[in-house]
């Protein structure tokens, strides 16, 4: 049993019998009243977000979980396939259960949760931010670089992002795995 002391990111909860990863939490100690933990809770089962808010000091049951690496394989319709880096044990998993599956290249190592109690799959940690190459994008003008002006652009995954006007195709960029966001342009 945790308590709310102890909800940090990442954290696998049952509630609601169902099981949640909390994403967001926030410790509130207000000037009246009693301390609160507002968080925002995933489901693991069909991805639904919901906001809700624990008093402090109430248990929780948490869900006993292990971290393995594994590595993206390829991705066949709505399923993706991954590789257990360690006994090359092969799992499916399906679009629904990744954060940012179109930001996934076919050789990158990500972490998955599993349940140790039934050895189900809960949730998958990409990387903090990934290297791809622009594949199509508008032609940049040289000067364009002095303001904040973004223009979009498709990476080899077949992701859409904004980028900025100096960023041509066939150029490295940095995203951001959490909000898909271009973040730095990559020389190698």
């Amino acid at each position: 049993m945790a308590t709310t002391s102890d909800i940090r990111n990442g954290l696998c909860i049952k509630y609601n019998n169902d099981i949640y990863k909390v994403i967001e939490f926030l410790h509130v100690k207000p000037g009246k009243g009693p301390a609160f933990v507002r968080t925002k809770l995933k489901s693991v089962t069909n991805g639904k977000v919901v906001d809700n808010t624990f008093p402090a000091g109430r248990k929780l049951e948490d869900v006993r979980v292990e971290t393995h690496k594994f590595q993206y394989l390829y991705a066949d319709g709505e399923t993706f396939h991954f590789m257990n880096t360690q006994d090359f044990d092969q799992i499916t998993l399906e679009k629904s259960v990744l954060d940012a599956p179109d930001l996934l290249k076919e050789g990158e190592n990500v972490t998955i949760i599993i349940n140790s109690e039934d050895n189900m799959p809960l949730s998958v940690e990409m990387p903090i931010s990934v290297i791809l190459e622009v594949t199509h994008t508008e032609p940049g003008i040289k000067g364009n670089t002095a303001t904040n002006a973004t223009k979009p652009a498709t990476v080899e995954t077949g992701a859409r992002v904004n980028v900025p006007l100096f960023i041509n195709e066939g150029d490295k960029i940095k995203i951001t795995t959490e909000k898909g966001q271009y973040q730095e342009r990559v020389k190698e």
